[in-house]
């Protein structure tokens, strides 16, 4: 089991993260720079919600460079600052300046950024397996493609479960509504022989006597939920497919190299290797 770097180690790994990767170190910055005055400002003005907000987007833009210092491994520039990126516009910018509402898309933005992401992940983490020299079987590249667009779809899935049960049980409104002006339902039937009925052209819809103000009928997330695995399902094909040829011609694909994590290549060398052995080799 690997053992937890030393405060100095973490130093030196840290200066030395930032020599190879100066672009990434730079927008952690400014990002950085910018949460931490929207922090000041919401103790500022009591939004204590919005300061927890912040504060955790702090510890998430922590992660990628934990991950890559206590699990050996390698995270592209690119995806690097993708997953920065991501963090505040999903935390900060969609949630906080309430871009989710202000611009329709930006949800469907982020959840094909996701789909994306998340199969590139799954991906990096099958290959690294199928890469290693302890491991008795090889998979195939289009085995690998399946398997990193299932984990990514998986993700997505659990993803709708917690905004579900979210709305559910704190009445969170995550699973954004849609209005239409159309609604089938067997429930119309006045017969109870499973035949669906169409209502078409709805622009008013009373709830209790009080009109609700919308032109047309308020759907309650099915559709947004609909949308948004529909994206991720957009995204984990196309890294999928990319994936595929990756692993064909075996790391010559410029486009699939810069989302792929890899071994660090301290790990790659000896994966098996304890860290006494690694550090009297240095």
């Amino acid at each position: 089991m690997k053992k937890p770097p030393k405060p100095k180690d973490t130093a030196r790994r840290l200066k030395a993260t930032i020599r190879q990767q100066p672009a990434v170190f730079a927008v952690y910055v400014v990002l950085r720079l910018i949460v931490v005055a929207e922090l000041v400002l919401s103790i500022l003005r009591g939004e204590y919600e919005s300061a927890f907000i912040c504060l955790l987007v702090l510890i998430l833009f922590i992660l990628p460079f934990f991950i890559q210092q206590n699990f050996g491994i390698q995270l592209p520039t690119t995806l690097e600052i993708i997953i920065l990126l991501f963090i505040f516009a999903a935390e900060i910018l969609g949630e906080l300046e309430g871009y989710f509402i202000t611009y329709p898309n930006w949800d469907t933005m982020l959840h094909t950024t996701t789909g994306f992401l998340c199969a590139a992940t799954g991906f990096a983490l099958i290959d690294i397996l199928n890469r290693n020299s302890r491991i008795k079987f090889h998979l195939s590249p289009i085995y690998v493609a399946l398997a990193a667009f299932c984990f990514s779809m998986t993700v997505g899935v659990l993803w709708e479960f917690f905004e579900f049960g979210m709305d559910r049980l704190f009445h969170l409104d995550m699973q954004k509504d849609t209005v239409v002006q159309s609604i089938t339902s067997v429930m119309l039937d006045p017969t109870n022989s499973n035949t669906p009925i169409t209502i078409d052209g709805i622009h008013s819809v009373a709830v209790n006597g009080n009109d609700l103000g919308f032109d047309g009928y308020l759907d309650i997330g099915l559709y947004d939920t609909m949308e948004d695995l529909f994206v991720n399902f957009i995204g984990a094909v196309t890294f999928s497919v990319i994936g595929y040829f990756y692993i064909k011609h075996r790391g010559k694909g410029k486009l699939a190299r810069a989302f792929i994590p890899t071994l660090s290549e301290q790990e790659e060398q000896d994966p098996a290797a304890p860290d006494s052995f690694r550090e009297n080799s240095k």
